[in-house]
C-alpha cells in the first residue's frame, strides 16, 4: 500500500520526487575516480550509480507508491494497471567518461497510456517534463521554467535532423547509406547523443531525431513529452513487443514524419 504522503502526490509530483532523488544519487557518483563498473550479459556497461539510483527508485515505487516497476537494470516485464518505466542513467558510457550528456528517464502509465514523465539531466542543469493534457515544460540552466512546443518546419530541406548513432542503422532496411542520404537532404544534421536529440525535438530547437535500436525504457519518457509538446513519435515496435526488443524510433514535429518514414523505408 502507498503511504499517506505518496497518496497525496499527483503523478507529476511523483515523477519530480523520483527525479530529485535520482539526481542526488547520480551526481554523487559523477566524475568519481573510483566508479565501479560491471559488464552486463549484453556486453553493455552498468555502473554502481545506475544500480544505486535504480534501487532507490524501485523501492519508492514498490513500497510507497504501490505500483509496478520496469527498468533497464531491473524487471523488464510489462504489467497491467499502473507501471513506472525507468532508465536510471541514459548515457552510461558518457557518465563513465565524465561527459555531462546523460540523464534519468522516468514515466508512469496505466492501461489508458502514459500519465506523466520527466527527463532530468543534472550535469547539464536541465529538465523536461509533461503531464497528460497539460503540455510539456522545461527548466533552463538559470532556473527559468517555460512551456515548450515542437517546431513548424515542414520540409526536409529546411529541417534540423539529429540522430543517436550511425552504425546501428546497418541492420535496418534503410541502411547507413539511407541515413546518409537523409542527412544530405536535411538543412543541418548533428548528433547531440542519447536523450538530448529527443529533448530538443520537444523544445522545437531541432525538428526530428532518429535512432535505430532503442529499448522501451530509452523512449517512454521522451515519447510522451514530445507528444505533449505537439509532436509525433513513430516506432516499428508493436504494442505487445517486449520492453528489451530493439526498436527504430523517429521523433519529429509531426509535419516531417511521413517524409522521414519514406526516407528510412518505413
Amino acid at each position: 500500500m502507498a503511504n499517506d504522503v505518496a497518496s497525496d502526490l499527483d503523478d507529476l509530483d511523483k515523477c519530480i520526487r523520483l527525479a530529485d532523488i535520482a539526481d542526488q544519487i547520480t551526481m554523487g557518483y559523477f566524475r568519481s575516480v573510483a566508479l565501479g563498473v560491471q559488464t552486463k550479459p549484453d556486453n553493455t556497461p552498468v555502473t554502481e550509480a545506475d544500480l544505486a539510483a535504480d534501487k532507490a527508485l524501485h523501492d519508492i515505487v514498490i513500497h510507497e507508491y504501490g505500483d509496478a516497476y520496469l527498468s533497464e537494470e531491473g524487471s523488464q516485464t510489462h504489467h497491467t494497471g499502473r507501471q513506472w518505466i525507468v532508465d536510471p542513467i541514459d548515457g552510461t558510457k558518457n557518465f563513465m567518461r565524465r561527459h555531462p550528456e546523460w540523464g534519468t528517464l522516468i514515466s508512469v502509465q496505466d492501461d489508458s497510456g502514459t500519465l506523466a514523465a520527466i527527463m532530468t539531466a543534472p550535469a547539464l542543469g536541465r529538465r523536461w517534463w509533461a503531464a497528460r493534457g497539460k503540455g510539456a515544460w522545461t527548466k533552463d540552466v538559470g532556473g527559468t521554467v517555460r512551456q515548450i512546443h515542437v517546431s513548424k518546419v515542414n520540409t526536409l530541406s529546411d529541417a534540423y535532423l539529429t540522430y543517436g548513432s550511425l552504425l546501428p542503422w546497418e541492420g535496418t532496411t534503410a541502411g547507413v547509406d539511407g541515413v546518409l542520404s537523409l542527412m544530405r537532404a536535411a538543412w543541418r544534421e548533428r548528433s547531440p547523443g542519447d536523450m538530448l536529440g529527443h529533448a530538443y525535438v520537444a523544445e522545437g530547437v531541432v525538428d526530428c531525431c532518429i535512432e535505430a535500436t532503442t529499448k522501451e525504457w530509452d523512449m517512454a519518457a521522451h515519447a510522451f513529452i514530445i507528444t505533449e509538446a505537439g509532436g509525433s513519435v513513430y516506432t516499428n515496435a508493436t504494442p505487445d513487443a517486449p520492453a528489451d526488443w530493439p526498436r527504430l524510433i523517429i521523433t519529429s514535429n509531426g509535419l516531417l514524419e511521413d517524409q522521414l518514414k519514406k526516407a528510412l523505408k518505413q
